[in-house]
């Protein structure tokens, strides 16, 4: 792995130069400190209120880092670079969110100019959310120990649906940053509404599709605005309509992942968030449809797993962006 920095003594965290890591989320930010081998030290998260003016939120999180620079200083450790992984689409090297659809009060924000002018001695990074996933299980996830591994897709699955693709073994940006926008493919003429085109793949299978599908399903039950939470407890507990929702959502997610393991005959597909936390729930439909529908032997090829990072694949995540600055990206 290469890296920008030379950090002296990481086996000692407490001598160490770290990484100050910011994972946005829809719904919850988290301000990370960790080591360049993907150690966590420590964490502050918050709700990302991502509605409101990104100016409104901004003071808290440059409070929170500050918080985490400090707790640093105490313990001996000083931070090398500054990190972000955020969702798209963004101008990647230039740091610019253009217009994220689960951040709509961050639109057209220069976030790492932002950055750079609250921490001036401190270099930034920022990477799209689905890039960032697939550099940190390919280091320190599924790819650990795997030589053989070159070709990765990560799938963010959270509040929004996204992908990060490593392709002989380099992270796969595109012309213009856009490659694994994955969440506005229309996969059905008709279905709920997203990224304002009915039936893509976001509004089927992503924390958003399975809430606009439940309430769709059994709108005597749920609403739109219902929180993720109280639906993913009821597919937790296998309830009967719930897990009629994730057998919908599952088999658009297959309709889906097909089309990625025909075009891209990846070895290995990534799940992070909600895919760790329902496993089968949401993948066994999705596999019954792969079998059905993508090429046998790209199928045969193909493993899909749940993050082997699990709850840490987001902080982690946050860190990749200064950790893996200087590697090539196949463009």
């Amino acid at each position: 792995m290469k890296s920008g920095y030379e950090f002296d003594g990481i086996s000692n965290p407490k001598t160490a130069r770290t990484v100050l890591g910011i994972d946005v989320g829809g719904t919850k930010t988290a301000c990370i400190e960790g080591t360049m081998d993907g150690r966590i030290l420590q964490r502050i998260e918050m709700r990302t209120r991502a509605t409101e003016p990104f100016s409104e939120t901004f003071p808290e999180i440059v409070g929170n880092l500050k918080l985490l620079m400090s707790a640093a200083c105490l313990e001996g450790r000083s931070i090398a670079a500054m990190s972000v992984s955020i969702g798209g689409p963004l101008k990647i090297g230039e740091g610019v969110l253009i217009d994220p659809p689960h951040l709509p009060g961050w639109h057209g924000v220069a976030l790492k100019a932002q950055l750079r002018q609250a921490f001036p001695e401190i270099p930034v990074y920022v990477e799209h959310d689905g890039n960032a996933g697939a550099l940190a299980e390919f280091h320190f996830g599924v790819g650990r120990g795997r030589r053989d591994l070159q070709h990765l897709i990560f799938l963010t699955f959270g509040t929004g649906i996204g992908a990060g693709f490593i392709v002989n073994g380099r992270i796969l940006r595109g012309a213009s940053d856009t490659a694994g926008e994955i969440g506005h493919w229309r996969l059905a003429e008709d279905g709920p509404l997203a990224f304002g085109k009915r039936g893509c793949w976001e509004s089927f299978a992503s924390g958003a599709g399975l809430i606009h599908l439940a309430a769709q399903m059994f709108p005597a039950r749920w609403r739109q605005d219902t929180p993720i939470r109280e639906l993913v407890e009821a597919m937790l507990t296998d309830d009967r309509e719930a897990m009629e929702v994730a057998a919908v959502a599952g088999h658009w997610m297959g309709r889906g992942l097909a089309l990625l393991i025909d075009a891209l005959n990846p070895q290995v597909i990534v799940f992070g968030s909600l895919g760790v936390v329902l496993g089968e729930r949401v993948l066994g439909p999705a596999r019954r449809v792969i079998a059905e529908e993508a090429l046998p032997q790209a199928a045969a090829a193909c493993e899909l797993l749940p993050s082997a990072l699990g709850s840490s694949i987001g902080d982690i995540a946050s860190l990749m962006a200064a950790i893996t600055e200087q590697e090539p990206a196949g463009e």
